[in-house]
């Protein structure tokens, strides 16, 4: 799966109804621009794209009356929400999800309630177990990776890793069991996204295409 949805849903969710620039804003307060794809082009051919798809309504909105083009709204559909948190489950219990997936469905786990959460990232769990188990059959990490040449370093980086992805897994699982964050249904979320007008630290200086923000 691409990051770039489930990022795109996500802030646009957050927002509730939100323009192309107010999703590019939120997404580099993130950093995700740093750990994922969700560059201007790739956020506002998304935008467009799951528009046409049914996921976002598009509202355009008439110029202001200082000049300049008129600018499309975006707000999350039923289809996309449900979108939106098939993406986001598969994000947590898929232990073998590129880093910007992984990174992306930790951004928005507390969207959904603490008990889900945590079986989730159990599954995740479960899931790292059973490719480990299936691994060790044919490589035995205790022997070292010189057992099958320099080749198994490349067994060895995915065994470390999974054990890793593991170790840090089950931290969070025991954060969120023990009340850590705010979940849905609890009260009010942490607020991640900018509000309208307030400037991002983290801002790039490159423009939509067509030289448009």
């Amino acid at each position: 799966m691409s990051a770039i949805r489930l990022l795109v849903l996500g802030a646009v969710r957050q927002h509730g109804r939100a323009h192309g620039y107010q999703v590019r804003n939120d997404l580099e307060y993130w950093g995700a621009h740093e750990w994922s794809n969700a560059k201007p082009g790739s956020i506002y051919h998304a935008l467009k794209q799951m528009a046409k798809q049914g996921l976002l309504h598009a509202h355009e909105i008439a110029p202001s009356t200082a000049g300049g083009p008129p600018r499309t709204e975006y707000e999350i559909t039923d289809k996309g929400t449900e979108e939106f948190l098939a993406l986001l489950r598969e994000s947590l219990t898929s232990y073998d999800q590129k880093m910007d997936v992984r990174s992306a469905g930790i951004g928005f786990i507390v969207d959904l309630p603490r008990d889900e959460a945590v079986a989730l990232l159990k599954e995740r769990i479960r899931g790292i177990e059973a490719w480990r188990a299936a691994v060790t059959e044919h490589y035995v990490p205790e022997d070292g990776p010189a057992q099958l040449g320099h080749i198994g370093e490349i067994m060895n980086l995915w065994v470390h890793a999974a054990d890793a992805d593991a170790a840090w897994t089950r931290g969070l699982i025991a954060r969120v069991e023990g009340g850590a964050y705010t979940f849905a249904g609890e009260g009010e979320p942490f607020v991640g996204v900018l509000g309208e007008g307030e400037e991002n630290p983290f801002a790039t200086e490159e423009r939509r295409p067509g030289g448009v923000r």
